[in-house]
Formats: structure tokens, C-alpha cells, sequence
């Protein structure tokens, strides 16, 4: 069985870390170079850098800053915020990312899942999906949670794969900073209709909470942001528990 991935993320505005609840309340974590240098050292099987405000400010990812945190780290990187063509993508690759995660421009132009697989590879491509639940299902949230769609969650998904992409991310709106664990039912099922990596996002709170993520939420990894910035839970501890609790995960 494939091992189990702890992936940190780093939520960037303004150049710096910043976290909030339910998508809200963005405070400041710290300087994301410093803490992707002490992630790599301390065992984060990956790294995901997400620059929150460059698709609702209409523009691109901040390429110096990927390019200073590539530099500190061991470990694989993805980098989402802003991208919506080849050349951004181009960019971000020679910045020194291993992976690029797509959001809203790939709800608004589903080709650009297809032709990012097809220039790059699909392990290149991460599909973030941001959704809430609603009365009519879950739906696709969009531009950093701020614009719903009609647009389910599950099919969605499919979509996503059928299209090339190589992982999708899933996060939770309800549950993102709530510490109150993941949505492991809707993962579970994403897991069960894909036949690609599922990464869980949103709710981590504690070590239980990555351990039912796996089991019952059947995830392949699990990503988390304030646990690990805030020093609530450090990853060489959580990894041990892992392993303790018989998950296959990376030591």
C-alpha cells in the first residue's frame, strides 16, 4: 500500500502565511520561506503553496517567492493562485514548482485541465475544488470561496479526472479552520469514484483527526495550515502516531 502523505499548506496574501476560518478572518501565520524551510526539515512528505488573492486581485502567482521557497526545500512543491494558461504554468516550473494546483480558471475554462495534462503530465496537474454544502448539494465555490456555482462537487470531480488531472484537492468550506475534523463521508466517496489521488482539506484539529481522515475518509493525503503553523501539532509527533495507529505513512 502507497504511503500516506502529511502535506503543510501555505495560504499566501501580501507576501506573507495567513490563515482564517470557514475561508474568514485572515490572520498572519508568519513568513512562508522560514516555514516551508522548517517543514521539509521536520518530514512533510509535500508542500503546497497557495497565493489566496491573485485570482480575485486578476493576477499572477508571486514568482519570486515561489522561487525563495523552492530553493529551501527537499520535498515535492505545488503552487496554486492565478493560474490560467500554459505560460503561467511555464513560469511556475522554472520558479522551481513540481506541481501546479487550478481552481476557479478551470471551473470557468475546463480545457485548460486537458491541455496542462497534455503539455506537462498529468502528476503535474492538482485540481483544488472548494465546496460547501448547501440545500440543493454540495456546490463549487469559487475566486478563494467568495462565488458559489451550480456546479455539484461530485460531478465535478469526475470531470476533473476524465480530463487529465492528476490529484484533486478537496476542500471542505464548512469544516476549513474549524479544527473539528475532515468531511470524511464526502471524501470517502470521491474516493470511491475516481480512480486518482484524493488530497483532504479543512478541519484538522488534532492526531485523531488524520487518523480517521485515512481510514474513514479514505483519503491519500491530508493537508492542514494552523495545526502546523501555530506549533499545535508538529509532524515528526503526528507522523509517529500514524504509524503507531498501523497507517502506512513515511518516517
Amino acid at each position: 500500500m502507497l504511503s500516506k502523505r502529511i502535506i503543510p499548506c501555505l495560504d499566501i496574501k501580501d507576501g506573507r502565511t495567513v490563515k482564517g476560518v470557514n475561508f474568514v478572518g485572515l490572520r498572519d501565520a508568519g513568513d512562508p520561506v522560514d516555514l516551508a524551510e522548517i517543514y521539509s526539515k521536520e518530514g512533510a512528505d509535500e508542500l503546497v503553496f497557495l497565493d489566496i488573492t491573485a485570482t480575485h486581485e486578476k493576477r499572477k502567482t508571486l514568482l519570486d517567492l515561489v522561487a525563495r521557497v523552492a530553493e529551501r526545500i527537499n520535498i515535492p512543491f505545488t503552487v496554486g493562485g492565478g493560474i490560467s494558461e500554459l505560460s503561467d504554468a511555464r513560469a511556475l516550473l522554472k520558479a522551481g514548482a513540481d506541481k501546479i494546483s487550478i481552481n476557479s480558471a478551470a471551473v470557468k475554462r475546463p480545457e485548460l485541465i486537458n491541455e496542462l495534462s497534455t503539455a506537462f503530465g498529468a502528476q503535474f496537474v492538482v485540481v483544488a475544488i472548494d465546496a460547501k454544502y448547501t440545500e440543493q448539494g454540495w456546490k463549487v465555490y469559487l475566486r478563494g470561496g467568495r462565488d458559489r456555482t451550480e456546479i455539484d462537487l461530485f460531478d465535478w470531480a469526475k470531470e476533473c479526472q476524465d480530463r487529465g488531472a492528476g490529484e484533486i484537492l478537496f476542500t471542505s468550506m464548512d469544516h476549513d479552520g474549524t479544527k473539528s475534523g475532515f468531511a470524511n463521508k464526502e471524501l470517502a466517496h470521491l474516493s470511491s469514484m475516481l480512480t486518482i489521488p484524493i488530497i483532504a482539506s479543512g478541519g484538522a484539529g488534532n492526531m485523531v483527526h488524520f487518523k480517521d481522515v485515512f481510514q474513514q475518509g479514505k483519503s491519500d493525503a491530508a493537508l492542514a495550515a494552523s495545526i502546523f503553523h501555530f506549533k499545535e501539532i508538529s509532524i515528526p509527533d503526528l507522523k509517529k502516531y500514524l504509524n503507531d495507529e498501523n497507517i502506512p505513512i513515511r518516517l
